[in-house]
């Protein structure tokens, strides 16, 4: 036995309906899906997105590190997508996209409201 907890069956379509849910032009960090989804880990949030085992078309971009960033690899992609979107950006020192954190994170209502 590895002492590891069975997976959670649910996960993928509670991370798929926390991500579809945020609006255009803004963002949720993964730490925040993964409370939202009710996960133990922001980074079992990124894997589920990565496998993409619902086959939504989920809107990536919106779900970003802490700090408001995203892998070097989807930098293009997402930038493009923030601007299509109005998403409040900041350039970093790397020249890369950054969200703007301060204005750009999404606070969803409570459950109930």
């Amino acid at each position: 036995m590895t002492g590891r907890a069975a997976p959670d069956p649910g996960l993928p379509r509670r991370v798929a309906d926390v991500v579809a849910g945020i609006p255009p032009g803004r963002v949720l960090s993964y730490r925040d899906v993964a409370e939202l989804a009710e996960c133990r880990s922001p980074r079992l949030v990124g894997t589920v997105m990565a496998r993409n085992p619902t086959g939504d078309e989920l809107p990536w971009w919106r779900v970003v590190t802490v700090q408001g960033t995203l892998a070097d690899h989807l930098q293009a992609e997402a930038r493009d997508r923030y601007r299509e979107e109005g998403t409040p950006l900041r350039e970093d020192d790397r020249h890369l996209v950054r969200v703007d954190m301060d204005h750009a994170l999404w606070t969803p209502d409570p459950p109930g409201a």
